[in-house]
């Protein structure tokens, strides 16, 4: 897959982020994320997530929808009222690259229990080819680390994930966790973009 194609598929969703460097700067992370990606359904087993995020696509627009709730919760002033532009950007970055790495760096059967903390160190190592600060990639490793909320550890994993503590790592987990509750119906139209 190309990384025009890469960055396109997320074209509607980068246009929520204001900063625009920080847009410059989510679409390289984006161009980093592996080809599968784009392809595979968002749970391996097909048991955790709602119809449109299985088959081919499944967590791509997995990911759309958990961006679109943010959107949608940022439309609400009651809500945004308590986070800063750069906050909201920031967690949109976040909760668009938070399942990067479902499958690993190379992709296997299985969803990687530890995910999380993959796409963390991933997005940690290529800071550089980024304009983010060290504190706005703090930031953004920050509320992705914890985005499993409750589901912090796992039978076949010694790894144990944090749990959300702060308003920004119960926010962007609130938008992934919504968006994997089976009872949702989200329309995507032939390329993956959600219709309105």
């Amino acid at each position: 897959m190309t990384i025009e194609n890469k960055i396109n598929s997320f074209k509607k969703e980068l246009e929520y982020i204001n900063n625009t460097r920080y847009k410059k700067s989510a679409e390289v992370l984006v161009s980093l994320l592996p080809d599968y990606f784009f392809n595979v359904p968002a749970s391996s087993t097909g048991k955790y997530h709602p119809s449109f995020s299985l088959g081919d696509g499944g967590l791509l627009r997995h990911t759309k929808a958990a961006v679109r709730i943010a959107k949608e919760m940022f439309n609400d002033e009651s809500i945004s009222g308590a986070y800063s532009k750069n906050e909201k950007d920031l967690m949109i970055v976040a909760l668009i690259m938070h399942d990067g790495l479902k499958s690993g760096l190379k992709k296997s059967e299985y969803t990687k229990f530890e995910h999380p903390i993959l796409v963390c160190d991933y997005i940690k190592e290529n800071k550089d080819k980024t304009e983010f600060t060290d504190k706005e990639i703090q930031f953004i490793t920050h509320v992705i680390s914890s985005h499993m909320g409750p589901w912090n550890t796992n039978g076949y994993s010694d790894v144990i994930l944090p749990k959300p503590t702060t308003r920004y790592q119960r926010f962007v987990h609130m938008c992934d966790y919504l968006a994997s509750r089976k009872f949702l119906d989200v329309k995507f139209d032939k390329d993956n973009n959600i219709i309105d």
